[in-house]
């Protein structure tokens, strides 16, 4: 009986040999490079918002490219969506046009949907 025990115990099972050969994120090293990597462009943010007057309107657009090159090197390698399945980076890649949209969208209504009278359009009849 104690043969069958130990057999069992040296089997290797299929599960354990896949998640051996799975590799989920970088080395030490590569951590420190990305994290690096972080904070140039989290300096190049501070600097273009320092240097407004300098950059002029292309500030707000570099700030936004800045955001999201950040926030897809955060999620890629230290949430892992670079070594997980392709529907996660899609499903990310989805929420984040669907944000985008929705900041433009909210954005160009404080500009564009008024009255060319200066009034808003709700059903005040004062204007």
């Amino acid at each position: 009986m104690s043969t069958a025990t130990e057999a069992a115990s040296e089997e290797i099972h299929p599960s354990d040999e896949a998640h051996d050969d799975h590799d989920h994120g970088l080395s030490d090293f590569g951590y420190i490079k990305v994290a690096l990597l972080l904070a140039v462009l989290t300096a190049a943010e501070v600097l273009i918002y320092f240097f407004a007057d300098m950059v002029g309107p292309l500030e707000v657009p570099l700030l936004l490219i800045l955001m999201v090159v950040k926030f897809e090197i955060v999620v890629a390698y230290f949430m892992h969506l670079r070594f997980d399945n392709k529907l996660f980076t899609w499903m990310f890649v989805g929420g984040l046009v669907l944000a985008i949209a929705v900041y433009a969208a909210m954005g160009t209504s404080m500009l564009f949907w008024t009255d060319p009278a200066g009034c808003d359009l709700s059903p005040n009849l004062d204007c």
